[in-house]
């Protein structure tokens, strides 16, 4: 599950840090908010290519980082340790920064 999602320079989005809980998450706002952008960085954490005409105007890059709490013993952490990645485990989940 993804926990948190911290947003930097992306489209209208300067910063913005979402707190996602269990259950359903409804995203809303006036037009031009960043709602776009949000889904936008959800997929871009989920693995999408990265565009750079999202990137904020002014800024030199656009940063997203999501928190995704798993099962220890979740298939997905064979892959991550295949790339690199490392995680938190305190036996029960682990605690991929992404």
């Amino acid at each position: 599950m993804i926990e948190r999602v911290r947003i930097s320079n992306l489209g209208v989005i300067e910063h913005a840090e979402l707190e996602l809980g269990t259950g359903l998450t409804a995203l809303t706002g006036e037009t031009g908010a960043g709602k776009t952008m949000a889904v936008t960085s959800l997929q871009l954490l989920l693995g999408a290519k990265a565009d750079p005409g999202k990137v904020r105007q002014g800024a030199d890059l656009a940063e997203v980082e999501g928190t995704f709490v798993v099962p220890a013993d979740a298939a997905i952490l064979t892959r991550v340790a295949e790339v690199g990645g490392q995680w938190d485990d305190d036996g029960d989940v682990a605690v991929l920064i992404v």
